[in-house]
């Protein structure tokens, strides 16, 4: 991959997340190529609120997400298999390379501009309901 080039998804889905006080709808990017996974946001100027990115990471697995390259601070929420949250780990760094961790197995990732988490009162065990996961 070339410096400075940016590889964007093309597959843009609904997801949603059912927390205490409603359900929140985010029509988010698929990154499920290595190429995808990789790049993610990186070079972009911005987000739009309703947005993200949605990482597949099949089968479920130890997670590992840094901010390099990512102009734009986050929230990154790290969700298992059975569409659980496990982690949210808020307002990213931007161009860190600090690792961020999932601290334990998770299947996806969904990057949000920073601040979502708070703002819609999305916690860890929250449900997210979209195809990669196996929601009961």
């Amino acid at each position: 991959m070339f410096a400075g080039s940016a590889v964007y998804a093309v597959s843009v889905q609904p997801l949603e997340i059912v927390t205490k006080t409603g359900v929140r709808v985010f029509s988010v990017e698929m990154a499920t190529t290595e190429a995808e996974k990789t790049t993610g946001l990186m070079y972009r100027k911005e987000l739009p609120e309703g947005k993200g990115m949605l990482f597949d990471f099949t089968p479920e697995q130890e997670v590992s997400m840094w901010m390099k390259n990512t102009y734009i601070p986050l929230d990154m929420i790290f969700i298992r298999a059975d569409g659980r949250i496990l982690r949210i780990a808020e307002n990213t760094e931007p161009l860190s390379t600090k690792i961020i961790p999932s601290r334990g197995l998770a299947k996806g990732v969904l990057e949000v501009i920073a601040g979502t988490a708070q703002k819609y009162g999305i916690r860890p065990g929250d449900l997210v309901a979209h195809p990669l996961f196996h929601t009961k």
